[in-house]
């Protein structure tokens, strides 16, 4: 009888500690981020857009098209670096994980414009 009496005094504690361990669980699952594509195509010293904006938390897809020749996209604040052959259509993906204005440019040198061939990649917070 005494047994029955702790069994039934320790559920709703059970039940509390079972009910934080799932909010914990749920906390720590990230949200799935929304996907951005964007086309964009690289040519003798600019990118088309220029400027490119997303949203902070979202997952982006450039899709970029070197029309010309080879080029390459750098975008540090991200660890985005990729070379762009010439006529191949080719994915960067990343995490836009901060909101801010961050600096790309082109990482293959491509002629005496090279310096100028570079954008900004605009990260709006939620």
């Amino acid at each position: 009888m005494i047994l029955a009496k702790v069994r039934a005094s320790a559920l709703p504690g059970i039940f509390l500690i079972l009910f934080l361990l799932a909010s914990v669980g749920v906390a720590q699952t990230p949200a799935r981020a929304t996907l951005v594509r964007i086309q964009v195509t690289a040519r003798k010293y600019t990118f088309n857009p220029e400027v490119i904006t997303v949203n902070a938390g979202g997952r982006v897809e450039l899709i970029i098209t070197a029309v010309d020749r080879d080029h390459g996209i750098t975008i540090p604040a991200f660890g985005v670096k990729q070379y762009l052959k010439k006529g191949v259509p080719t994915t960067v993906s990343f995490i836009a994980s901060k909101p801010g204005s961050f600096a790309f440019h082109c990482s293959v040198f491509c002629g005496m414009g090279h310096r100028h061939m570079k954008g900004k990649l605009v990260v709006r917070a939620r």
